[in-house]
């Protein structure tokens, strides 16, 4: 049986878009979650989720493998972007519809590829 953090590793390295966040996208569970929800799904492309509430040994684990104390996280190609404020930030500046629609082309190459 694989640990919390073999799972967490697995989950960033195998969804180019992933969110761990409270609750779900159609039902987010707090304001911070919410917000960035919207702002990620306005850039149009497909992206995974883990709900926190639901993972308690993800919740209690990421935040000291991302250095990063609190949710929602945005992980974008196995990087951390930020929470709630850095994605609003890139999403009023036009910065992470580059960054999300980039990671989906990406990854959409990467799947041609792995047919071959």
């Amino acid at each position: 049986m694989s640990t919390t953090v073999e799972n967490i590793q697995r989950q960033i390295g195998e969804n180019p878009i992933l969110i761990y966040m409270k609750g779900t996208p159609q039902l987010p569970q707090c304001g911070f979650s919410a917000q960035t929800i919207q702002a990620l799904m306005a850039c149009g492309e497909r992206f995974a989720f883990v709900n926190v509430l639901d993972n308690p040994d993800i919740r209690a684990e990421l935040p000291k493998i991302a250095n990063w104390p609190t949710f929602p996280q945005l992980w974008v190609e196995g990087e951390l972007v930020g929470g709630c404020d850095i994605v609003a930030e890139m999403h009023q500046s036009g910065e992470l519809e580059t960054l999300i629609k980039a990671a989906a082309a990406r990854a959409q190459e990467g799947e041609g590829d792995a047919q071959a």
